[in-house]
């Protein structure tokens, strides 16, 4: 009797997706002591007390049901005062915000919402992992634009313009981004929506790390004139309000989009949790003081750790906001994969690999220095060690 074969019951497009490069040199990491991590993006500190007793205060008065699927109204009026006050632009709580689970949640939201089979989602490069696999999961193709390291990695028109077809949807843009630190600015911005407006694109745009831009006021790409009515802005209280593990984040676009996305948030989450809401509420009206505190620290520690790493031989640009440092290791003849694994085993400092951003990510490596100060020392004299015996 013929053996019969095993039918798979996964999907197709899931089993051709590659899982996180940068998961394998957590692991590897965790497994060993004494570790110096650079490769973690998340904030150092911990949520302030009062956001926390906030928290705390709505458990103990039993608010633990479902909110409306939008999120709390008085939350979502919250963050449309500050999307106001803090980046000028102006959305209607009611209808134009949506609080999700975590801004990668907002941007999977766009992507469903707004892509149909085939269309093609361009993806600036190095970029925040999760994009590409989001726009396939959503059934479009991601074309990928690599920006340039001699350039500062900044993003340009004609490099857009470039890749567009008849197939083109929409524009994923991170500023300030993920893995490089760059900010792309006002005029840099308006040069971009200029391709924008004539080809008729619509814009995601990842803002999470609006707060932590150092070296000038940010411009978000929906107050770009022109913009409003063709950006959905992504933004969360991860990165600025150090909230990583509240898993809370927003998405602000005109009502037409909004309510497409929020059909199906309805379905797949029903609500952000609702302790975390009510944090979220106290982060945007007593929290902007602690923001600023902990701006001034990464400030501090990227001046220094930038600098650090020319020193040493390690070419770097002045990243602009985030907290990640992007050096150059092609000096050194190797992978930014090998020279990750190497530095992680023969001087325990772990740093992310750049090509798991995209190729033109390939030859640098991430560093976050979202650390203390003596844990950002200590990794400088480790890789110095390092870079010497080579």
């Amino acid at each position: 009797m013929m053996q019969q074969t095993k039918k798979s019951y996964l999907s197709e497009t899931v089993a051709r997706l590659k899982p996180s490069g940068i998961r394998r040199f957590f692991d590897l990491a965790s497994s060993m002591e004494g570790v110096v991590s650079l490769g973690v993006g998340e904030p150092d500190f911990v949520t302030s007390w009062s956001i926390r007793e906030a928290c705390i205060l709505s458990l103990e008065q039993g608010y633990t049901s479902y909110t409306a699927n939008a999120g709390l109204l008085e939350l979502r009026q919250e963050i449309a005062a500050y999307l106001a006050r803090k980046f000028h632009v102006k959305y209607d709580p009611e209808t134009e915000i949506l609080v999700t689970v975590g801004a990668s949640q907002a941007i999977d939201l766009a992507l469903r919402a707004t892509v149909n089979p085939g269309d093609e989602v361009i993806v600036v490069e190095p970029s925040f992992v999760a994009y590409s696999p989001l726009v396939t999961l959503a059934g479009g193709v991601p074309i990928s634009v690599g920006t340039n390291g001699d350039d500062h990695f900044k993003l340009r028109p004609e490099q857009i313009e470039r890749v567009i077809t008849e197939r083109t949807k929409a524009l994923i843009v991170c500023s300030p981004n993920n893995p490089t630190g760059t900010v792309l600015h006002k005029e840099e911005l308006e040069a971009i929506a200029q391709i924008v407006k004539k080809h008729d694109l619509l814009v995601i745009s990842d803002e999470i790390y609006a707060e932590l831009t150092y070296d000038g006021p940010y411009i978000s790409f929906a107050a770009v004139d022109g913009m409003r009515e063709r950006t959905i802005l992504i933004s969360g209280f991860s990165k600025g309000f150090a909230m990583t593990g509240w898993r809370l984040g927003f998405a602000a676009a005109p009502a037409e989009i909004l309510q497409a996305m929020l059909k199906i948030h309805q379905y797949a989450i029903m609500c952000a949790p609702t302790m975390a809401q009510y944090a979220a509420i106290e982060a945007l009206r007593n929290g902007e003081q602690d923001v600023e505190y902990m701006k001034k620290s990464y400030h501090r520690r990227r001046n220094y750790f930038v600098q650090s790493l020319n020193e040493i031989g390690l070419s770097c640009h002045m990243p602009g906001g985030a907290f990640y440092a992007f050096p150059s290791i092609r000096a050194t003849g190797m992978t930014s994969e090998q020279f990750a694994e190497k530095l992680l085993l023969e001087e325990k400092v772990a740093v992310v690999p750049g090509s798991v951003f995209g190729a033109s990510g390939e030859g640098y490596i991430r560093c976050s220095y979202a650390s203390s100060m003596e844990q950002l020392q200590e990794a400088i004299k480790r890789m110095k060690r390092f870079l010497d015996r080579l």
